[in-house]
């Protein structure tokens, strides 16, 4: 089992301060984004309203720096940094070093690059989470979960298909497969060793998402984690070919990783999906194979 510990920040308070940071593709307009915040200021937090929809260069929400000086200059009095959409670019923001701040960075999908980043660091508090533009049109329960989380109380065990494996606790890493393969061999990659690692995609074909675990296998990664859940991967059916010539998605995650012997869970309620549960990056996590559940600890 994994020694490494991230201790949670401070839980939210009523009245403490959201900053938002779009950090990866352009916006498609400002009502996604206010509904977002709307929802947070519901829970009793000030946000800024900045007009990002405007910032734009080629496919990205502004230029590396305009999207750099988001995380930078994040006011000392915010507690939450928001991340506005996903989509690709934050990555490059990885380039330059990269000062984090305490608190809270909430996001998934791209921003995966930013809470690997962020806990490699021995930064706590990245929760893999809705984003601002996806928030308002999450349903009551996963709203509800996202606003525990952040003001520090304890939420319900998340339910998928389990495939055994017995039962195991460990540090809780969530991600992006997409995004997290394109940071190994960084330094960018956080302590994996005898973690929970939760794994979501989006528009990957089977044969991807098995050149993607591969290429974990032959880095060494899969084989240190402790467990493994797979939530949401939408579009990741292959229905071009027929079934005869290809594996399905179910198949495809079930053979790269039968042989490492550790509990797996299926299906979990993770992802690009409306109905992302919220995740603690770093929290202690308890995975049962067995019975196909999910539980945070801490």
């Amino acid at each position: 089992m994994s020694t490494q510990r991230w201790p949670s920040p401070v839980p939210l308070r009523r009245g403490d301060w959201v900053h938002v940071a779009a950090t990866s593709s352009a916006l498609d307009g400002d009502q996604a984004l206010l509904d977002g915040l709307t929802v947070l200021e519901g829970w009793g937090l000030r946000v800024d309203r900045p007009e990002l929809s405007a910032r734009r260069w080629g496919y990205f929400a502004g230029t590396d720096q305009q999207r750099r000086n988001d995380l930078i200059t994040v006011p000392r009095e915010a507690k939450l940094l928001a991340c506005a959409r996903g989509g690709w670019g934050a990555a490059r923001l990885l380039e330059s070093s990269l000062p984090w701040h305490q608190g809270w960075l909430l996001g998934f999908s791209d921003i995966t690059a930013l809470l690997w980043s962020r806990l490699a660091a021995g930064h706590a508090g990245g929760v893999h989470g809705p984003l601002l533009t996806t928030l308002a049109a999450e349903p009551q329960w996963s709203q509800q979960r996202l606003q525990q989380l952040l003001f520090g109380e304890a939420v319900p065990d998340l339910h998928g298909d389990g495939l055994g494996g017995g039962r195991v606790q460990g540090p809780l890493i969530a991600a992006n497969l997409t995004v997290a393969s394109h940071l190994i061999g960084s330094g960018h990659v956080p302590d994996l060793n005898g973690a929970i690692l939760i794994l979501e995609d989006v528009g990957e074909a089977p044969y991807r998402i098995d050149r993607l675990l591969t290429h974990w296998r032959l880095s060494g990664l899969l084989q240190k984690v402790a467990g493994i859940g797979f939530g949401s991967f939408s579009g990741c059916d292959d229905d071009s070919r027929p079934s005869d010539q290809c594996f399905t998605l179910q198949e495809v995650l079930r053979e790269r990783t039968d042989d490492l012997g550790i509990p797996r869970v299926m299906a979990l309620p993770v992802g690009h999906v409306c109905g992302n549960a919220a995740l603690t990056l770093g929290a202690m996590a308890e995975l049962d194979g067995d019975r196909g559940r999910l539980s945070l600890l801490t």
